[in-house]
């Protein structure tokens, strides 16, 4: 790991200031990432910038009825608070489901936003990456790809987002604060992440001197009804081949409302609003299930190795709609 100078922000206004005043500075929370990526020597800033003393830590329920979360509010946290457990069960879920509790201790909701490709490649210096070396190529195209995306990838990147709990924040679309000496501005979750298209290393919208503050959930009524199911090679602390959060409302048999998002499958967190059109309106059956989710991965451009995601994940999508629905016809 090289050298590096440290400072501890003892309010926002000095982190923000000692960010717009540095050049290569990075904020340090939990550290659950950064610190792996430094002593691997793919992140290496001039400054690190310590946040855990910032007041960011409350979950508090606005007039609107709008849960506001503050980005050092820890992943534990989040998952056992009452609220989100009652009004946003697929939050929860998908944060249990993300990693150890070790990890969920020290994990950040900012920092998990944050989270950078556990691509094999991107770790791997001797091989060409375009996240961490731009325009050095993609050893990942025609190379072991079983873990990489299927949709939304690009001839210059086929990394997956690794954040199980994004994905549920992309169902529920929450709003991303983040704050600089410039002031405060909102972001969707949806569009704080970017596709590679011919730039992998920009992985979001924040800009360098930006912090996120905190994370906001609409209210979403339909959301006290949903559920995250992660499918993975091993059933404890692995990365997602195939996730899926959903919400699903119905009436007499007819899907009134219904909210969708898939991990694993593609290189951010991915809202399929193509399977949400055609579901709306249609009949809550295993016959709509499946034309929805094959609509949804028709696009998907797999490798020789990861073909199988595209069928896993509409095998996927249809439990847990059938799941859904069997539980609102149960009650």
């Amino acid at each position: 790991m090289k050298s590096f100078s440290y400072l501890s922000a003892p309010d926002v206004g000095t982190a923000l200031r000692s960010i717009a005043d540095g050049e290569d500075v990075k904020f340090l929370a939990g550290g659950t990432n950064l610190v792996d990526l430094m002593r691997e020597g793919i992140e290496h800033p001039a400054t690190v910038v310590d946040i855990t003393r910032l007041p960011l830590t409350g979950i508090e329920e606005l007039p609107d009825g709008t849960i506001r979360v503050g980005a050092l509010v820890s992943n534990s946290r989040l998952a056992a608070d009452p609220l989100i457990r009652t009004r946003y069960p697929v939050l929860a879920k998908a944060i249990l489901l993300g990693a150890s509790a070790q990890l969920r201790n020290m994990a950040t909701v900012g920092g998990n936003l944050l989270q950078r490709t556990r691509c094999m490649y991107f770790y791997d210096e001797a091989s060409a990456c375009n996240k961490r070396a731009p325009d050095s190529g993609c050893d990942a195209i025609g190379g072991f790809s079983r873990g990489s995306a299927v949709l939304g990838t690009s001839e210059h990147c086929i990394a997956t987002h690794p954040s199980d709990m994004a994905v549920a924040l992309v169902m529920l679309d929450a709003v991303v604060e983040v704050e600089s000496v410039r002031g405060i501005r909102r972001i969707s979750v949806a569009d704080f992440h970017t596709l590679p298209g011919d730039t992998p290393h920009i992985e979001t919208v924040l800009a360098a001197d930006e912090l996120i503050t905190a994370v906001e959930l609409p209210p979403v009524p339909v959301a006290a009804h949903s559920r995250y199911r992660k499918v993975r090679d091993r059933a404890s602390y692995a990365f997602a081949l195939v996730s899926v959060a959903a919400a699903l409302g119905v009436e007499d048999g007819c899907i009134t409302e219904v909210r969708l998002a898939l991990g694993g499958v593609a290189t951010k967190p991915w809202r399929a609003h193509i399977a949400e059109e055609l579901l709306l309106g249609a009949e809550a059956t295993d016959e709509s299930f499946a034309r929805a989710a094959a609509a949804e991965l028709a696009p998907a451009l797999p490798q020789s190795d990861n073909a199988f995601k595209i069928d896993l994940a509409q095998r996927t999508f249809v439990a847990v709609l059938r799941t859904l629905n069997a539980e609102r016809s149960a009650s």
